[in-house]
């Protein structure tokens, strides 16, 4: 596992956390993740052992990331807040942190939060 794909999961486990639980579609999600990102085998149980506690941004290197990453880890957030059906205030919360945290200038996230989330609500209308 490349160390970007390793903080790309990482980040997204602690979206996952961010209101407090981990649960069946948030776990899906994670595994869905896994695999698109081609990670298997040992370091595939290092994500999953470190999704089985808690997590916040703070636990996440995202220094390893690139601009182009980085962007991509904000819209993939936005869509993993959606997966149980809603959107908690914590999980808003920890949207708005992370694109602190990855230095997105604020207009632009605005523009990828709103494009993703009209992902995520087309992706809920599937399921």
């Amino acid at each position: 596992m490349q160390e970007h794909q390793e903080a790309m999961l990482k980040s997204l486990v602690a979206v996952a956390w961010a209101d407090g639980r981990m649960e069946g579609e948030e776990h899906e999600v994670i595994e869905a993740l896994l695999s698109a990102f081609e990670v298997q085998g040992e370091d595939a149980d290092k994500i999953r052992e470190f999704a089985k506690e808690p997590r916040t941004l703070a636990d996440v290197p995202l220094t390893d990331l690139s601009a182009e990453d980085r962007r991509a880890l904000l819209q993939h957030a936005l869509i993993l807040t959606f997966i149980d059906g809603s959107q908690s205030e914590q999980e808003k919360q920890i949207l708005q942190d992370l694109v602190v945290k990855l230095r997105v200038p604020s207009e632009e996230a605005t523009e990828l939060l709103a494009a993703a989330e009209i992902r995520a609500r087309r992706l809920l209308e599937l399921l």
